[in-house]
């Protein structure tokens, strides 16, 4: 069961927040081996590691229309509603992220913007190990077609028989993935950032995942593959006061430790009392979760940190850098400014994480194992480009040819420099 740890010294917060997940060079050959098959025998390397991992022998490899319509048929009309009220605020949350073209005159006759294009080819990785993550398509599909990819694909991983839930289908069919793969795991990032004979070959990838997705989705990158982030196993961070409500935070805390074995939670508090109670709350609550032995085998792996000093507690937070941060305190008014590093932040004790997991309209692709220092969870902006413009006039190159002859000159580029000085020169000849 977790344990109370008071006040522990800066020095030892690494070793005491240390993510229960393996290393990169750990994991790295079995995925170069699986790259390395993929690249050589496309579609049979893909079929021969899903049967091998997920049991699954499969003809082909895409889903049939015919299984599609069958989800749509299988599904409860509830589930269906409640999918499209999710759709429906995720929609709005991400649209609000368009940015208009704004021009600007850096110098008169110096004109400059910025024009979003979309990525054109991208491909969503959807986990399905021990549960159908549907929602994740929201996150992703949705802001894909707001952002105007023209091709979605989508990889999840299928069951035995070769069969993917029906909500995953009826959830990517509603927000136009192109193609959907019954391929999961490693095996799943390779065959979309090399192509086989049925999965195409995307320019960047989104999706979370266990460790060994994380380390292939790393693994894309050298043969020229975007990524999203780095999204491994997930994380919760709930501070608390002697204000927050136990049972709220004891739910919030398993509804993590749920998702896998090598998830994390932590819970961090300014009193004991508090901390005690939430720890007898999460045994009790832990005795009729239907997932109990996943989320048992998660709770070893999380702590229970008793701050006595404010400003400490937010330095661990920063430190830490949690996926999802739950602020459960009398007054957030000066926490959040002194927020740096979270992927999520779920402000009150009537903002459950799982809310944004799911129909809050925030997207849940989150950065994991400390990447919230330095990236960002997946917004519009993660599916595209900014194309830089610049166009300037005769008078606009007079005003900053000079310094650009004497700034190319200094580096010894010297083509550069002609290049400007050639048009000055017609210029002045015009003149």
């Amino acid at each position: 069961m977790m344990k109370i740890l008071e006040n522990p010294k800066k020095e030892d917060w690494e070793r005491i927040l240390k993510r229960p997940t393996q290393t990169y060079s750990d994991i790295e050959p079995l995925v170069t081996e699986i790259f390395e098959h993929v690249r050589k025998e496309g579609d049979i390397a893909v079929k021969k590691y899903t049967k091998k991992f997920d049991g699954a022998g499969l003809e082909g490899l895409i889903v049939a229309n015919s299984e599609i319509e069958a989800a749509k048929n299988a599904l409860d009309d509830s589930l269906k509603e409640a999918i499209k009220l999710a759709k429906k605020n995720i929609e709005a949350f991400h649209a609000a992220q368009q940015t208009p073209v704004k021009k600007i005159e850096s110098t008169p006759g110096v004109v400059c913007w910025q024009e979003k294009r979309a990525i054109e080819k991208v491909g969503l990785y959807i986990p399905g190990g021990t549960a159908p993550l549907f929602s994740t398509i929201l996150m992703l599909a949705v802001p894909a077609g707001i952002a105007g990819c023209e091709e979605v694909v989508m990889c999840t991983p299928c069951d035995a028989e070769g069969k993917v839930h029906p909500a995953v289908l009826y959830t990517a069919d509603l927000c136009g993935v192109t193609r959907i793969f019954k391929v999961g795991g490693i095996q799943a990032i390779a065959g979309m950032t090399l192509g086989t004979e049925s999965i195409p070959k995307v320019y960047k990838i989104f999706g979370p995942g266990n460790q060994y997705v994380t380390v292939a989705k790393q693994m894309a990158m050298k043969f020229g593959v975007g990524i999203d982030l780095p999204a491994g196993p997930s994380e919760l961070l709930v501070y608390a006061d002697s204000s927050s409500t136990a049972s709220f935070m004891a739910a919030d805390l398993l509804s993590q430790a749920e998702h896998g074995t090598d998830s994390q939670v932590i819970l961090v508090s300014n009193s004991l009392e508090k901390l005690n109670e939430i720890k007898i709350e999460i045994e009790k609550q832990l005795e009729e979760l239907p997932r109990r032995d996943i989320a048992v085998q998660a709770i070893e792996n999380s702590k229970l940190i008793y701050c006595s000093d404010h400003k400490k507690a937010i330095d661990l937070i920063n430190f830490y850098a949690p996926e999802h941060l739950i602020l459960s305190v009398e007054d957030t008014s000066g926490i959040l400014p002194l927020l740096k590093n979270a992927g999520s932040v779920f402000v009150g004790d009537y903002s459950p994480e799982s809310a944004g997991d799911y129909a809050s309209g925030t997207n849940h692709t989150l950065p994991t194992n400390g990447f919230a220092k330095n990236y960002s969870g997946v917004n519009l902006d993660a599916f595209q480009k900014a194309v830089s413009f610049q166009e300037i006039s005769k008078e606009g190159i007079r005003n900053i040819g000079e310094a650009v002859e004497k700034m190319a000159e200094a580096e010894g580029l010297f083509a550069h420099q002609n290049a400007v000085s050639l048009r000055l020169a017609a210029l002045k000849e015009k003149n």
